[in-house]
Order: C-alpha cells, then structure tokens, then sequence
C-alpha cells in the first residue's frame, strides 16, 4: 500500500521529500503521463476568465492521489504557493485554508478564527494578491456540496481527487483507471526489486486486476517474505474464492479485497499483535492518527474498557511490542508510519475492508468503543487554553469517521463537547455547529432531550448560533434550555450558571439590555456564593454587568464595575486568559469615554491597544475593539487627524478578515464614517454611513437600538449636505422606536432627540426645536447631572434655539453657564464640542454601538 502521509498543507519546498516518499507508482508509465499531459493543458485553458477547477476521478486505490502529487512537483516552478487540503471531511477544509493565512500575509487563525481565516484566505486567492500562480489540491473530496463552497475561482489552479463522478456535473474531470498491463509489469519489476518474468508478472497483473493499490500490496509483502508468484497466486484464488461465497466488501473490488486478504493472513501468522493494532486504526479517519493517541489513550482504554479487548490495550501501553507492530504493518504496505511527524495512516480502502471482516455488529460496535476511549484519553483537557489547540486539531478529523456522535460514556461524551468547545473558541463556527447538532440529535435519541450531555450540548449549540449572528435562533434555544437546566441540573450547576451568562448575552443581542442587567446581576451573586468573588468564572460575570450598566445608560456604575474587574484580572495568575484581560481593558476604557473623560480614556486606550499589539498582534479581533475605541477617544478629544487615519487602517483590517457584515466590522465602518464627518468628508462619510446602516437589520433586527441609534447618524449627514426634511423623518422614527425599545429616558433616545432639536431648527421650526430641546435637556440633567458631555451638549444647542425665537437673555444665560461648565469639565479644551460651542454652531450627537 502507498497511502500519502503529511501534513495537511506543502509549500513547493517540501514537495521532493513528500515525493521521495511514494513509491514509483505513476512515474513514466505512458497512461499516466497521456492524463498528466491532459491535466496540464486543462489547468492551462482560459474559460471565463479564469482557469478552470479539474477533478480527477475513479476507482479507490488507482492513484488518484500520487497522480496529483507527480503533477505538483513537476510542474512546482509554475507556481508561487501549493497547498494540500484533506478534503473528506468538511471540517478538515476550513483548518487547511486557514494554515496558508500568513503565507498571504493574512492574520492566522490564531486571531481570527478559522472559519473568518479560511474564508479570507480564499478571497485572496481568488483575488490573486499577493499571489497570482497557486495550486490548490483538494484531496478525496468526496461531496461537492459540502467543498464548493471554499474552492477559489482566480487566477490560480485547483485540483480535485475524489471517486465521486458527481464531480463531473461541477467541473472538468479526468478518468483515472487502472493500469494498463504492461505498466503493471513494469510497476512489478521495481516494487519486488528482483527479476521476475514476463508471463509471471502478466499472470499477477492479470490476478489483481492492475489496481495500483492492489499491486502494492502483493508487492510488499513478496518482497518482505520472499514469496514466489506462484505461491502468492494459489494464496491469492483461495483468498478470492472465500470472498466470493462470503462476504466480499461491497464497493471494492475482488482483486484489492483478495490481496489484502493475503497480506492480512500472512502478517497474522507473522505477528498477530499488529492485526490487532490494523484493526483498531480501521475505525479511525483516514488522516493521520497521533502516535501519541496510542500512549496517552491507553491509561483511559484500560480504565474504562470494560467488555474490550484487554490485549489490545496491553499491546498500546508497551511501546516497544507496539514499536514492533508498527514496523511490520509498514513492511507489508498495511499502514504509512512517519517518524518525523510520529503518525500513523491506513488507506480508507484497507480499514474499510478490515471494518467488513467484522460482520458481526457487537464486535463493530466494540472496535469502536475502544477508539473512542483512545480518543477521549488522549483529549488535551481545556479547550479554552489555545496551547492546546494543535492537540485537538489533530484529533478533530477522527471524530466522524469513528463514529464518535453515536456514544453513551461519559467520559467520551466529554471529550466530544471539548471537541465542540475548541472548534468554537478558534473561530470555526460551522464545524463546531455540525458537529454539535449531530451530538445534540443522536444523544437525544439514546438519552433523551433532558439528559445532561444534551443540555450541556445545547448550552454549546448556544454559543456558537451567537458567534454566527443567529441571535433570534439562540434567544429561543437559550431560553427554553435555561429553564431545562435550572430544573435538571440545578440552579447553582456550574453548567447551569454559563448558560445563564450565555442567555444574558442573548438578550443583549435582543436589545433588552435592562433583561440582560437584571439576570446578570442575579447571575453574579450566585457566582460569588458558589466560586468566590475573584474566581474567573465570576469576573466574567461581572464583565457583562459592567457591559449591562453601560447599556442602561448607567456609565458611573458602569466604569466603578469595569475598573474593578480590570483590576482582579490583571492581578489573577490563572483562569485570565490575555485576550479577556485585554477586553476588561478596553471596556473600561470605553467607560471612562461614555463618562465624558476623552482624554484620560485616550490614554488608558493607548496603552490598552498596545498591549494588545504586543501580546495578541494587531488583527486579533480584540485589539481591533480597542483600537476601534481608541479612534473614537482620539476623535472625541479632538485629535482628528490620529482618529481617521486609525479608524481607516481599523476598518479596513476587520473588513479583510470578517467581511463586511460581520459586526465588528459593521461597528468599524461606523466609526470611520463619524470620523470621516467631523473631518469634513461628507460624501465618503455619507455613502459608508447608508451601506452600513442597511446592514444592522440583518444582523440585530429592525427594532434593536442599535439599528435606530445608527440611523440617526445617517440623519445627521442628510442634513449637513442640505436634506432638513429627511433627516427630520429619519429621527422622528428612530426617536419613536428607541423610545418603545429603550424608554425616552435611555442615552440613545435623548441624543436622537438632540439630533432631531437641530433637524427641526434646520427647517426653521425654532418653536418646535426649543421644546424638543428643553425636554431633553430636563430629561438628561436627571440622568447625568448637568456636567456629563451630553447635557452640555444639549444645552448649546438649546441655547441656540431660544436665541432664535426671541429669548435672548435666557439664552446668553444658558450659554453662559454652559460655556462654564466646560470649562470645569475633564474635556480638553480643543474639544470639538467646546469649539463648536464657544463658535455658536450646533453641536451633532453621533452613535458608535459598543460590542455586546
């Protein structure tokens, strides 16, 4: 056998020693060099364009694999950047994509996300920057539906291997098919490197159906024992005539299922310990299984095992009668075995036929459980810590294959929700949903739907619908499932209590933010009587209420919360990770701003972002929060030119790695057209402003504040360019909706109603303005006292209203005292506001959502 063995990618570099590694399969045999040629003009021919995909396509064990391997590394000085990508299993492709991220000088996956990285890497490529001449090699892709998706279309090449003709209906295929005889003959004479006749060699060709694979093995293993054609011939006719009165697997064919037979039997008489460690790695994944999953496994094999096989768990936890096996499994061509990467790999065909010679379903069923337990114990533990991430990277791709889904051991059951947890914390959002909603299915089926593995499975399901931007999906599921748990688990369950922080977040992606504070407030007294008030669990707990109280308006509260969190955290010497450090910073940065004080949360941003930089690099999705807010507190302050210049380079790096509706971005477009205003851009500002408010429906919902709150900043810029009256209709709406959603009393209606004081004054309804203001200004001073940003804000303005119909020494008073405060207030005294303010122009309240 001659199954390909590396890493999920390759770089020209390392195409000579993958090659080195195959056998001579398909090197100058003319049927193979009439397809490489064939290949090469396909991957040459222009059709709309761009080149077009090509599939090779056929039968298990032809070589469909080796052929893309030989036409990689021939034609290697035509491309600038080849990769592999394992394509069996959905989940493998994202991870793939990913790994070429900075390769492309994209963010890796580390601090993007894998989903947002793959995708982003795909863009590229299909963009051609920065390179135009790749290869992409999608290896037994088997289902297009579930591949499509991520195939780029650019100026660069891809090439499928797949047995399905499916493909055919997608993109230009190739038949691979067997060998013709005499390249059998000839792939004979090198494989079992002695002489060998014309008519024996033609006879074994013939007996084996020139199957590359099939050929390998009867190679292999008359090389290693020194058996004559003859011999290997009369094994061969036995081994086919049981398989035809019996059970021959179905799908392969007679000639590959007899020469495996052969080899099998032989081996088994040979050393029967390396069968049983054949037959366990059948019931892995086709990619390659740590070695290491043998070692760590073992303990929890033998532990747990029960009704399993004890011998095989004997030979696992000796690693030098395991060392043995191994080495003979690689002597007969049963499995690859690479020292350098410590992996073990078995072709798909062989470990399917050893997966039929156990018809029996209870010795199935067992094969399985004991790959299960291997798997579970070799489970790094915390998914949450991203050292640990390779651990689980390398195991994610035996999770299906096994069977794992179909489970009823709890220890299992926990390393498949581990499995569930780290796919969602490194971003790879669909596979981590796949995976968790066939848990969710199966484990209902056998347990029930109030079992505390599909509770627990639901609670993930949560989680990632929320990093989706599927908040109506995971407010109904979060809902329903809290109540579930509460009854089952317990209130005071730790499973319990993350599902109540989960539903918080929910119902703050509702936009029923005083919801969110009241369960959140609940949620941390429990957490402090349960873990203690410094524990992790509850300072994230307190995060959210700080986030709570910012949302209601309550900033004071909001800032004493944040600062106190930041501070138990910074001081924590476990359970914090950097990345949740760097966001208590940042929100208590954006705390201090929504207090009014510009320049000290400048400050503190600045820190904040450059600790980011330094620890988690400039494109991990937190540091660009902060330095989103950093732009913000720069604009505020009055240091314009900083504010654009870092809104710009902000925006522009969230739109590369998340695209343009995702949240964060949406939220960074935001900032950078409220930059490009205050700086006097206003069609840049206007148009950025209109495309991204259409967004938010979408993504919140049409009445969530966070909706209404941005389309008063499109209102603000209808008037600047000379629309009074659309804008007026604009705010007059908003206002009505915020007011619904958040009271008249919230942040966000009182600066809408600002905005609408300066619409109505636009028109020349001063009358109306002055109302409209004097409202809002009582309303405000009861909120924030009257020195807060926004009361004095609004004071300026209405100033300038009650000059307008006639109340001159009542306006000079108030802009008087106004004119004061400011001067007493912690704002810099280049602040635009107070610039406008001591100008007499009106003063313009715009909305920058904060993260939820």
């Amino acid at each position: 056998m001659a199954e390909l063995s590396h890493a999920a990618h390759a770089i020209p570099e390392r195409l000579p020693e993958i090659w080195e590694k195959v056998p001579p399969r398909n090197r100058n045999f003319t049927g193979r060099e009439e397809l490489l040629t064939k290949l090469r003009r396909g991957m040459s021919t222009v059709t709309a364009v761009v080149p077009q995909p090509q599939a090779l396509q056929g039968l298990g064990g032809v070589g469909k694999t080796h052929l893309a391997i030989e036409y990689a590394w021939r034609y290697r000085s035509h491309y600038d950047l080849v990769w592999w990508i394992p394509a069996d299993q959905r989940v493998l492709v994202p991870s793939a994509l990913a790994t070429m991220a900075p390769h492309l000088g994209l963010p890796s996956a580390a601090t993007t996300g894998v989903e947002e990285a793959a995708e982003a890497v795909r863009r590229a490529l299909q963009s051609g920057e920065p390179y135009r001449r790749w290869l992409l090699i999608f290896d037994n892709a088997e289902d297009p539906a579930k591949i499509e998706e991520f195939i780029p279309l650019g100026p660069g090449h891809v090439l499928i291997t797949s047995r399905n003709p499916d493909w055919e209906n997608h993109f230009e295929t190739l038949q691979v098919d067997v060998f013709e005889r005499e390249e059998s003959m000839e792939f004979l004479r090198k494989r079992l490197r002695r002489e060998i006749s014309d008519e024996d060699a033609s006879r074994l060709a013939e007996k084996l159906g020139d199957l590359p694979l099939a050929l390998e093995q009867a190679g292999a293993l008359q090389y290693e024992t020194g058996m004559s054609v003859d011999e290997y011939i009369e094994q061969l006719d036995e081994q086919a005539g049981r398989l035809l009165g019996a059970n021959r697997a179905q799908g392969y064919p007679l000639s590959m299922t007899a020469a495996w037979r052969v080899s099998v039997s032989m081996l088994e008489d040979r050393l029967p310990e390396a069968i049983r460690v054949l037959r366990c790695c059948a019931f892995f994944g086709p990619e390659p299984i740590p070695r290491d999953v043998f070692r760590r496994g073992s303990r929890t094999l033998a532990r747990h095992g029960g009704d399993t096989d004890p011998q095989l768990s004997a030979i696992l936890a000796d690693p030098i009668l395991l060392t043995k096996a191994l080495s003979e499994l690689r002597r007969f061509a049963l499995a690859r075995i690479e020292p350098e990467t410590r992996t073990i790999q078995v072709h798909r065909l062989v470990q399917a036929l050893l997966r039929d010679d156990l018809p029996a379903p209870e010795q199935q069923a067992r094969a399985r459980r004991e790959v299960h337990l291997l798997l579970a114990g070799a489970g790094p533990g915390d998914p949450d810590d991203s050292a640990k991430w390779r651990q689980f990277e390398e195991l994610v791709g035996h999770v299906a294959p096994s069977g794992l889904a179909e489970t009823t051991d709890p220890v299992v059951r926990r390393f498949a929700l581990n499995i569930v947890r780290y796919l969602y914390q490194a971003g790879n959002y669909q596979s981590a949903l796949s995976f968790a909603e066939d848990f969710i299915a199966r484990w209902t089926a056998a347990s029930g739907p109030r079992h505390p593995d599909v509770l627990i499975a639901r609670r993930h399901l949560g989680n990632i619908l929320r990093g989706l931007g599927r908040y109506a999906e995971d407010y109904e599921l979060g809902r329903t499932n809290l109540e579930e748990m509460r009854e089952v688990l317990g209130p005071e369950h730790p499973e319990t209590l993350s599902a109540t922080n989960g539903f918080g977040a929910a119902l703050r992606a509702r936009g029923e933010f005083l919801r969110a504070r009241e369960l959140d407030e609940q949620s941390r007294e429990v957490h402090e009587r349960v873990f203690g008030e410094t524990h992790p669990s509850t300072l994230r707990v307190m995060n959210n209420l700080a986030i709570d109280y910012g949302l209601t308006s309550d900033y004071t509260r909001a800032r004493e919360l944040h600062l106190e969190t930041y501070q138990e955290q910074s001081d924590a010497t476990q359970g914090v990770s950097k990345a949740s450090l760097l966001s208590s910073w940042q929100n208590l940065s954006r705390a201090v701003r929504l207090c009014g004080d510009y320049t000290e949360a400048r400050d503190i941003g600045e820190e904040a972002h450059a600790y980011g930089v330094l620890e988690l690099g400039p494109d991990h999705p937190t540091t660009l929060l902060t330095a989103k807010d950093l732009s913000i507190a720069k604009r505020r302050s009055g240091d314009l030119t900083e504010a654009l210049e870092l809104a710009r380079d902000t925006h522009a790096r969230l739109q590369r790695i998340f695209g343009d509706e995702h949240p964060d971005t949406m939220a960074a477009a935001v900032n950078l057209s409220n930059a490009l205003r205050v700086t006097g851009e206003l069609g840049e500002a206007f148009a950025l402003a209109e495309q991204t408010v259409e967004l938010y429906p979408g993504v919140y919902g049409e009445d969530h504040p966070y909706t209404q709150a941005c389309r008063s900043n499109v209102a603000i810029l209808h008037r600047l360019r000379g629309d009074a009256e659309k804008a007026r209709d604009i705010d007059e709406k908003a206002l009505e909706r915020l007011a619904a959603k958040v009271s008249r009393t919230h942040n966000y209606s009182l600066a809408c109603a600002v905005n609408l004081a300066s619409d109505l004054a636009a028109l020349g309804e001063h009358a109306r303005a002055r109302e409209v203001g004097e409202d809002a200004l009582e309303r405000l001073h009861r909120l924030f006292g009257e020195n807060h940003y926004l009361s004095l804000l609004c004071a300026a303005n209405l100033s300038l209203d009650l000059r307008a119909v006639g109340a001159d020494k009542e306006a000079e008073r108030l802009r008087a005292e106004t004119l004061e405060r400011y001067a007493h207030s912690p704002l810099a005294s280049v602040q635009p506001d107070i610039l406008a303010a001591v100008a007499g122009v009106r003063i313009d309240s715009d909305f920058d959502p904060p993260p939820i």
